[in-house]
């Protein structure tokens, strides 16, 4: 029973593992490089959920070809929407991420926030 639920699930088990890994990534590493990594785990994961759940099995995108015209022969468009709107933020958010990183190495030759943290603890004395 249970495992016939999750098969069903798959979609959304695999968003969840990979939204997990980021987080933990996120949250346990302390180099800066390592946190980017996972903060884009994070993102492919909801970008992946919403993938998912914007996919009707038997349907297409929708264009209309033949001339079909009714609104059950297509999938919602929206969420793919969505997934590429949040692509295009992510991919700049990275890029500032990363700029300021290596703003941050040039300044203090380390991309560990432990010893950043305590070089700008020694400055501001």
């Amino acid at each position: 029973m249970f495992g016939a639920n999750l098969f069903a699930n798959l979609d959304e088990m695999v968003a969840i593992i990979l939204f997990g890994i980021g987080f933990t990534t996120l949250l346990f590493n302390r180099n800066i490089i390592k946190k980017i990594i996972g903060f884009n785990i994070m993102d492919t994961a909801v970008f992946f959920f919403l993938a998912s759940m914007g996919y009707i099995e038997g349907r297409a995108a929708p264009i209309v070809v033949d001339g079909v015209t009714s609104a059950e022969a297509y999938i919602n468009p929206i969420p793919s929407g969505l997934v590429l709107t949040g692509i295009v933020v992510s991919v700049s958010v990275t890029a500032m991420m990363l700029a300021l990183s290596i703003r941050l190495y040039r300044r203090y030759h380390t991309l560990y926030l432990d010893e950043i943290y305590m070089f700008a603890q020694k400055e501001d004395k």
